[in-house]
């Protein structure tokens, strides 16, 4: 029986190993090829001209303008002390 066995595991593990087959190392599959038909000079003569057209500024770096109010701000603060006075806004431990 342990033959029929050792026979049976080397027979499943010989028809596993033929499955998992590795393709070859360099990838060559990958490779691609390219073909330009621009000579050196129109391509640096190109790069040369990208900078003009771009901004150095980063994307989102402008900051909004300030909101204008016809409010003063004495009389803002007087009103949340007065606020604050009669239990509006919560403070210390209460303000969670």
């Amino acid at each position: 029986m342990n033959a029929k066995f050792l026979l049976a595991t080397l027979a499943i593990a010989a028809a596993a190993t033929g499955v998992a087959r590795a393709d070859e190392a360099d990838a060559s599959q990958f490779a691609l090829k390219f073909e330009g038909n621009r000579t050196r000079a129109e391509v640096m003569a190109e790069a040369s001209r990208v900078p003009a057209t771009r901004s150095i500024e980063p994307a989102g770096s402008r900051v909004a303008a300030l909101p204008t109010s016809s409010l003063d701000v004495k009389v803002v603060r007087d009103e949340a002390v007065q606020a604050l006075r009669l239990g509006k806004i919560p403070s210390g431990e209460m303000s969670f």
